[in-house]
């Protein structure tokens, strides 16, 4: 699964969302923005509602919970993880990549424009803080 580098400062989410359904970011954006989905909504790294709306809209299943953190070997082969996990005057902000193990090799796929290689293998810089399980491709 190769990444999908977000085109707007906000746009993780989205990004996310493009890498797991294999398509470009400009087609997801435009696919999110006619359910009312866009990047500089501050809810779209601050809750899951809108990222889950998308992927099903995409066709893609995620497991209803966010399951916290515990070792990077307990995260199924597919999955959302939020890092970079903030509060803001008290609302909690993330960063989206996804995680994706295939071929007994686990990488994430980071969508930061500013990163030399999106997809990355440094595990112990990341510090994430909880996940999402998604389904099957």
């Amino acid at each position: 699964m190769p990444p999908v580098v977000q085109k707007e400062p906000t746009g993780c989410g989205i990004a996310a969302c493009a890498a797991l359904a294999g398509l470009d970011y400009e087609t997801v954006r435009t696919r999110a923005a006619a359910l009312g989905i866009h990047a500089s909504d501050r809810t779209l790294w601050s809750d899951t509602p809108h990222v889950r709306r998308l992927l099903r809209a995409l066709e893609i299943d995620t497991d209803p919970n966010e399951r916290p953190f515990t070792g990077w070997q307990d995260i199924p082969d597919r999955a959302l993880l939020a890092i970079k996990w903030r509060l803001i005057d008290g609302v909690p902000f993330w960063h989206w990549v996804v995680f994706v193990r295939e071929a007994g090799e686990s990488v994430v796929l980071d969508s930061k424009a500013a990163l030399k290689n999106n997809v990355r293998r440094d595990f112990g810089r990341m510090k994430p803080k909880w996940w999402i399980e998604i389904g099957p491709a």
